[in-house]
């Protein structure tokens, strides 16, 4: 392999994991990669490597310095702060295109702070991790991002000849991933974000189908939490022509603390980013909960559904929907791109119609009562009288959103 001008970025604790990372370093170079070091050590440094940022540049770069963590002595205070220093250089060399790709290693703390500098590395770049926390649940510290986790198996305390082998396999790994990435297609010309739960999944469906017979390509999200960030995220990284998000209900979990909250950035950033978008209140009729008996107790005289084994729908009330609907509105507000909010009379969720287990149209009105109430000027509000997966309603979205992009090249 011969390098490109790019390099990969190695992030760790230098100062009491020198012999693992000058191994990774070698194992790297022997690919033929150019390397840049990050030293995320808060006791010292290493010589058995140049180290392209020391920790002490770390410390700064998240406003601090490194006698002030080392007089501290508060190892998860120095955690956070030089893993916020290390996603700030990272996310600069990445904006100056000096990166292919990013490689760390570590136990618990050198974990954390790998996982929060690839934070700033955007999608298609590829990231791992070579960790003793592999195994565990992180999905708070991965979040929406495209993170390989690779098991260490022993810790990573010195080399030995298991950890040789992982090291070389890992160092391997991520240079092949890196000459594989195609970034060049990740333009956002005819690229449509869209917004999915099992409860719309005709609607989607048929949009999607809709949409490609037009040449487009649409990305589907899942809108479990981590699906709905990953989205956001990726509209804010510039990879969509347009927005069809028909499922809003992440926001119902926020509101009530369900299971499924992609927190208070969600429905923000195609306004953001400037780029149409037209939003559904598609299944805002449910918040979702695990099993039955992990359901609050103020919430154990509503109106609960079991969907599956382990997830409990809990149906909004007119309250609820009251708040979401202004809620809504009030993140579409200061967009400068066209916004149409398009509204399924007939219920907006699969469980959602008459005779099923969560009509309610009353509930229904409110939300619909409260989005017509406080949109602004700039937003269009379209009344349809037919339910959220009707044919017919699938049509009128995707109708709307290429007349919005003719409109808006």
């Amino acid at each position: 392999m011969v390098s490109d001008g790019k390099a990969i970025l190695i992030l760790g604790c230098f100062d009491t994991k020198n012999e693992a990372f000058a191994y990774l370093r070698q194992c790297i170079l022997a690919q033929g990669e150019q390397v840049i070091t990050i030293n995320t050590g808060v006791l010292g440094t290493t010589a058995d490597f140049p180290v392209d940022f020391e920790s002490g540049e770390v410390a700064r770069e998240a406003g601090h310095s490194i006698a002030e963590l080392r007089d501290k002595k508060d190892r998860g205070y120095a955690m956070d702060v030089m893993g916020a220093g290390a996603a700030g250089i990272a996310r600069k060399l990445v904006e100056s295109g000096r990166i292919k790709g990013a490689i760390g290693m570590g136990g618990g703390g050198g974990t954390y702070i790998t996982l929060s500098a690839m934070q700033e590395i955007p999608f298609g770049i590829p990231k791992l991790c070579l960790s003793t926390l592999a195994t565990k649940d992180l999905t708070r510290q991965i979040g929406h991002k495209d993170i390989t986790l690779m098991p260490s198996v022993v810790d990573v305390a010195g080399l030995n000849s298991i950890l040789k082998v992982l090291v070389k396999q890992a160092a391997v790994a991520i240079c092949a991933m890196a000459g594989a990435a195609e970034l060049s297609g990740l333009s956002p010309r005819g690229n449509i974000a869209i917004s999915m739960f099992g409860n719309t999944t005709p609607c989607v469906d048929r949009c999607t189908e809709l949409l490609k017979k037009q040449g487009y390509e649409v990305l589907a999200f899942h809108a479990n939490g981590v699906g709905g960030k990953a989205m956001e995220a990726l509209i804010l990284e510039g990879c969509f022509e347009a927005v069809l998000d028909i499922t809003t209900t992440e926001l119902a979990d926020n509101l009530c603390e369900g299971i499924c909250s992609a927190g208070p950035a969600r429905v923000t950033a195609a306004t953001e980013k400037g780029i149409p978008q037209i939003v559904v209140p598609g299944c805002l009729d449910m918040v979702n909960f695990g099993h039955l008996d992990t359901v609050p107790v103020r919430y154990k005289d509503r109106k609960l559904y079991s969907w599956a084994p382990d997830v409990t729908l809990m149906r909004t009330n007119v309250e609820e929907n009251e708040v979401l609907g202004e809620e809504l509105m009030q993140k579409l507000t200061h967009a400068q791109s066209p916004v149409t909010v398009m509204l399924p009379n007939q219920g907006i969720s699969q469980i959602d119609k008459a005779g099923d287990i969560f009509y309610d149209q009353e509930s229904d009105l409110a939300l619909f009562d409260s989005i017509k109430k406080y949109a602004g000027e700039n937003i269009k509000v379209i009344d349809c009288d037919l339910h959220i997966n009707d044919p017919a309603f699938a049509e009128l979205l995707v109708g709307n959103l290429l007349a919005m992009l003719r409109q808006n090249p």
